[in-house]
């Protein structure tokens, strides 16, 4: 009996001695924080905007119709290269027609009416030629009659010349004197027939010139209603088929499209980037562009156009145009030219572009993970009793300390240390630290729950044992 209640106290002891020790274990364990740590470490950063978009030719026009009526010939199908000029559908285009051979006949009776006028300008001209030799005609014999006249009037007075063949010669003088008149009306006459002549040939011209004008707009209305091709490419869609009616567009109603025609020796990856991005595109930056239908190929571009105006996220329609104020995210059309597209690619594939924004070589850079921020009140040192002062402060000051200041956590003398740093451009998993941080530092990584709930000046404990997954049935 004494043997057993030997045996009883020794387990009695040995259990707690074992609790005083465990009890003494967990209390310096007390507040220390299992971390992971990593090293500052010197890398090579590229900085990559990734963006989702879709393939589409640099040039394309939707062909829409310029006439109304139904469709009576496509000469082109999808697919088919056209060539800039080329006529590729014909609308019904009757009235149109009537309306040119109508207008080309009033042009050759208006051109019948201008040689018409131009022949009587040409006899008036002889008309006024005819009587200018008449007048010379009358004026030679009024100087032939004169001279007669003053002869006979001396041989009259002289009483040689009877009263008879005197009165003769004075007739002849008065009929001479007459006929100049007479003469020169007739030239008047002539002269006034020709500016008539002028007058109608001017107007049959006018009527010429505007007939022809006529006729170059009835042209221009019969040549809307032929589709022609305005650039060499491929017809990559055509909705329509013969016999549908095409509409032209007004302003509040689009036309009907016809075909669309694109000039694919430039294609282009359009995508767009997130509005925080934005910022870091710059024209001529290279990019590496992966289609969804084409896997495990790369294709090399570079940004060509950047776009200005902010694309709501939901609706597609630029923000400046919504009549709706939104808070919601904002992207930009980026365009990038692919420097050699496969000949097979057709507009339209979905694709993702990888915009290299920055490169560091041999960057000073840390895990983007264990960057993180903490309020400057937070970071202030803790009172004697390792509770941080809680004095009432002026709302300056309080202002003051609910600053975010951001920083990463070294490890110290077995403490965690929170340091400011700033910070470069930014990798797929680290980031570039610029000021704050030497080579080699160790830093804490991890976890995330610890890193977000970490004190300043906190215990710590390293643990870089990876982790051992616990398989699941």
């Amino acid at each position: 009996m004494k043997r057993k209640w030997k045996v009883f106290l020794i387990l009695i002891l040995v259990l707690l001695v074992g609790g005083g020790i465990l009890a003494s274990v967990k209390m310096n364990q007390r507040g220390v924080v299992t971390v992971q740590t990593g090293r500052v470490a010197r890398q090579s950063l590229v900085a990559v905007v990734t963006a989702s978009g879709e393939i589409k030719p640099k040039n394309y026009i939707n062909l829409g119709a310029n006439a109304m009526g139904p469709l009576t010939e496509i000469r082109v199908k999808e697919g088919d290269r056209v060539r800039k000029g080329q006529v590729v559908a014909q609308i019904e285009n009757t009235q149109a027609g009537a309306d040119v051979a109508a207008q080309q006949a009033a042009i050759r009776s208006a051109e019948a009416d201008s040689a018409a006028s131009e022949a009587n300008a040409r006899a008036a001209d002889d008309a006024i030629a005819t009587a200018n030799a008449g007048l010379a005609k009358a004026q030679a014999e009024l100087e032939r009659t004169k001279l007669n006249i003053a002869r006979a009037d001396q041989l009259y007075k002289d009483q040689l010349l009877a009263k008879q063949d005197y009165d003769q010669k004075k007739a002849e003088y008065d009929t001479a004197v007459a006929s100049i008149e007479d003469a020169k009306t007739r030239v008047a006459q002539a002269k006034s027939m020709k500016n008539q002549a002028l007058a109608q040939q001017r107007s049959s011209q006018t009527r010429v010139a505007q007939a022809q004008a006529n006729l170059r707009r009835f042209d221009d209305v019969l040549n809307k209603y032929q589709v022609v091709a305005p650039l060499d490419g491929i017809v990559t869609n055509l909705p329509v088929r013969v016999g549908e009616t095409v509409v032209q567009g007004i302003q509040s109603s689009p036309g009907s499209t016809i075909m669309t025609v694109a000039d694919m020796s430039l294609i282009t990856a359009e995508v767009k980037v997130d509005e925080t991005d934005i910022v870091n595109v710059k024209l001529g930056q290279s990019a590496d562009v992966t289609i969804d239908a084409m896997p495990n190929m790369t294709f090399k571009g570079h940004v060509s156009e950047i776009g200005n105006t902010a694309i709501l996220r939901s609706t597609g329609v630029a923000a400046s145009q919504s009549a709706v104020s939104s808070q919601e995210a904002k992207d930009f059309k980026v365009v990038i030219a692919l420097d050699n597209p496969p000949d097979d690619i057709r507009p339209g594939l979905s694709c993702t572009g990888k915009i290299v924004t920055a490169t560091r070589q041999n960057a000073l850079s840390i895990p983007i993970q264990a960057l993180t921020v903490r309020q400057k009140g937070e970071l202030l040192p803790p009172s004697k009793d390792g509770v941080q002062a809680a004095t009432k402060v002026d709302p300056a000051t309080e202002k003051a300390n609910k600053e975010e200041i951001q920083g990463v956590f070294v490890v110290a003398n077995g403490k965690a240390e929170f340091r400011k740093v700033e910070t470069g451009i930014t990798g797929a998993t680290d980031i570039e630290v610029v000021k704050g941080l030497n080579d080699g530092d160790e830093i804490i990584t991890g976890s995330y729950k610890v890193i977000r709930t970490l004190r300043n000046e906190a215990t710590v404990k390293i643990d870089n044992k990876t982790p051992v997954k616990t398989e699941t049935s």
